[in-house]
């Protein structure tokens, strides 16, 4: 059966007075963490908007699985909202795909913007949506961030120069030049993915993994499982951000430098994307090429539109 080759979409460049709307589409969330982090994006020459209702807790959701997709749902289709960004991760994101409005989402592309348990809502847009989106800090984790992660979350958004990334302690675990989308985020919040209709699949694609708290022996099985169900057939390439709590880095690399033997695709690892104290925003959904020869992830264009 033949596929449509999908053009990805890029939201449009912000610019000084923007507007970002903020939603909570997972768990709830520290609020003296939240307004430190909205100060933040405040500090770029942004505004920010968000509804109260972000505040509410139902168990360990910020809301109801209804009240945190009509958060996404709304603010997509509100013209006043140049992009939106995610109070937290942690869990509840794939409760709220049945609730989300494609047809929107689509109609109105916006800078999207979160990592960690929103990895599902960043590989979800973009399979139905062809919309480019951002694997980068969510608001509660910019009230500690790094000046490098902040300047590179500003940058993603504003620049119209394309994103290199070369990380100081990159290590090449299979050695080799690919091109792709990039595609991914949290291996845990994928997984869960593999048997729904939101399964991904990174074929022809450079897959970015990074994880929290998990131990080497279930990284191993998460990336079996995986492989087993066919996630990784016609893969690219695979980049490794960082893997907090979960080991010696060495471990890591070797586990994933077996299961992978036989793909034949460059792998590196050592960039820092995800749980680490710095998290370096990337697009997801647009070309790249990863060079281990010269250790740097080149995007072909800049992440926004002018």
């Amino acid at each position: 059966m033949e596929t449509r080759e999908k053009k990805s979409v890029k939201p449009a460049r912000l610019k000084p007075g923007d507007t970002i709307g903020i939603a909570a589409p997972a768990g709830p969330f520290d609020p003296e963490k939240f307004m430190k982090g909205r100060a933040v994006l405040e500090s770029m020459g942004f505004r920010t908007v968000f509804d109260e209702t972000i505040f509410q807790k139902h168990g360990f959701l910020a809301g109801t699985d209804v009240q945190r997709a009509d958060q996404v749902n709304r603010l997509f289709a509100d013209a006043a909202v140049q992009a939106v960004a995610c109070a937290r991760g942690g869990y509840g994101s794939m409760r709220i795909l049945g609730f989300l409005d494609f047809e929107t989402i689509q109609k109105n592309p916006k800078i999207f913007v979160g990592f960690s348990d929103i990895s599902v809502l960043l590989s979800v847009l973009h399979d139905r949506c062809d919309l480019v989106t951002f694997h980068g800090p969510v608001v509660t984790t910019l009230a500690h961030a790094d000046e490098e992660t902040i300047a590179a979350m500003e940058w993603a958004m504003t620049s119209d120069i394309p994103l290199e990334l070369a990380p100081e302690n990159g290590m090449v675990v299979r050695s080799g030049l690919a091109s792709g989308l990039v595609a991914g985020g949290n291996l845990t919040t994928l997984c869960h993915l593999v048997g729904t209709p939101y399964a991904p699949s990174f074929n022809g694609k450079i897959l970015l993994l990074e994880d929290l708290g998990e131990a080497p022996y279930r990284i191993d099985r998460m990336l079996t499982q995986m492989k087993l169900a066919g996630c990784f057939d016609g893969m690219a390439g695979l980049i490794l951000g960082s893997f907090e709590g979960c080991g010696p880095p060495s471990e890591i690399y070797a586990l994933v430098g077996d299961i992978f033997e036989d793909a034949g695709i460059p792998v590196m690892a050592g960039f820092e994307i995800g749980h680490g104290r710095r998290n370096i925003m990337i697009p997801l959904g647009l070309g790249a090429t990863l060079d281990t020869g010269k250790k740097r992830l080149l995007f072909h264009e800049a992440a926004v539109a002018a």
